[in-house]
């Protein structure tokens, strides 16, 4: 399966029908597999015939394999089939303020390997260009007997998925950078462009907490905050995809400057930037300071998660998700952090199952890298038939 940039779209009412049956297979999959033809018809609803027609077609693509019958049976055999994981990869670049993060996952969204490349200073087209000579030497030097699916890109700010440009990263100084067209043109593969709170749903809703396919909040406090939602499966985009601009939220007892002329803002006041900034020491340092149990660090994460569980406990509020999951880098190395959001939401919230509620990623370590393979991912678990037609 050779990806490429110009994948036509499926557009007839016949065809987003067998796509949506092939998707709910090949989800099934996921979620189950190694699993029987059988069991994906009981599962999914879908006619035996349905369902090994697209288990034909998905095991011509390569994206799932059969395994040896477990046990013998009278009858018919029920050979089962799981997701095959060693024949593609997903592409991945999330593009921090700093740093971009280039990646390879599996098909299971497993991250393969990543690698952070700092970019200070450099133009967007000169970011881009050298994510893709990164991505190709990943490639070549950790999958070089695989095929690529594509590229899913990830960033913060404004995102419009559907043109695949980043409209506005105010930190990163970017604006209207048509982040899709440049790296498809230089790459020659398909390239999807979306927010990474956004994409981190997907990703928790595919390879994460279960009870997030109901409804999940996802709250991203780096030096960009923002958040996003979904409900039913769906992730809330809004016109240009706009939604999850959390920025600007006002936040209790905060005179901290924000470039929009305010004080009190929430990003200005929990950006790993602010905390950077009072502790007089990168953040990174700051990090391993609080990791190792050096109190006054300890103490600027506590301060810090108090804040940022104010803005979560209004998002719990107005949205009423089942889950509301942080993804913040202090969450899994500074001991205490998350029961401080959770106490804080607590106090705030009419929500009174915060432990089973507020969540930190399922990701951690590998947020940046999941975030974009997850947008490509995505694409293929919502519609198999985009890769399917990328062929023709």
């Amino acid at each position: 399966m050779t990806a490429r940039a110009d994948a036509p779209q499926r557009t007839d009412a016949r065809g987003a029908r067998r796509s949506a049956s092939a998707s709910a297979v090949l989800r099934a999959i996921l979620d189950a597999g190694p699993i029987a033809r059988s069991t994906i018809a009981r599962r999914t609803g879908l006619s035996a015939a349905a369902v090994s027609g697209h288990t034909a077609e998905l095991l011509r693509l390569g994206l799932l394999h059969e395994l040896p019958e477990t046990e013998k049976r009278v009858g018919r055999p029920h050979v089962p089939v799981d997701l095959d994981t060693g024949r593609h990869v997903a592409g991945a670049l999330h593009l921090a303020v700093h740093h971009a993060t280039v990646a390879l996952l599996d098909v299971r969204g497993n991250v393969l390997v990543q690698h952070e490349e700092p970019h200070d200073g450099l133009a967007p087209e000169d970011v881009l260009a050298r994510a893709a000579e990164i991505l190709d030497d990943l490639l070549l030097g950790h999958a070089p007997d695989r095929e690529p699916l594509g590229l899913g890109v990830a960033t913060g700010g404004w995102v419009d998925r559907a043109s695949g440009t980043v409209v506005e990263h105010p930190l990163l100084g970017w604006r209207d950078v048509p982040v899709r067209d440049l790296l498809a043109a230089s790459t020659g593969l398909t390239v999807a462009v979306d927010g990474h709170a956004r994409s981190l749903v997907h990703a928790e809703q595919l390879f994460g907490h279960p009870r997030a396919r109901e409804s999940v909040v996802q709250l991203f406090t780096g030096n960009v905050v923002d958040a996003a939602f979904a409900t039913g499966g769906t992730v809330h985009h809004g016109p240009r995809s706009a939604a999850g601009a959390v920025a600007h939220l006002p936040v209790d007892d905060s005179a901290e400057a924000c470039r929009c002329g305010r004080t009190g803002c929430l990003e200005a006041t929990v950006s790993e930037a602010t905390l950077a900034r009072k502790a007089g020491m990168p953040f990174p340092d700051l990090l391993a300071l609080a990791a190792a149990g050096e109190t006054a660090a300890v103490r600027l994460f506590h301060d810090r998660a108090r804040l940022i569980g104010q803005a979560a406990a209004l998002l719990l509020d107005v949205l009423n998700p089942a889950v509301l999951v942080v993804v913040d880098r202090s969450i899994a190395v500074v001991p205490g952090c998350l029961p401080v959001i959770r106490d804080e939401v607590g106090e705030r919230s009419r929500r009174l199952d915060t432990a089973e509620t507020v969540l930190g990623t399922s990701f951690p370590g590998t947020e940046l890298a999941t975030a974009g393979g997850a947008v490509l991912l995505d694409l293929l678990y919502d519609d198999p038939s985009y890769f399917t037609n990328s062929q023709n």
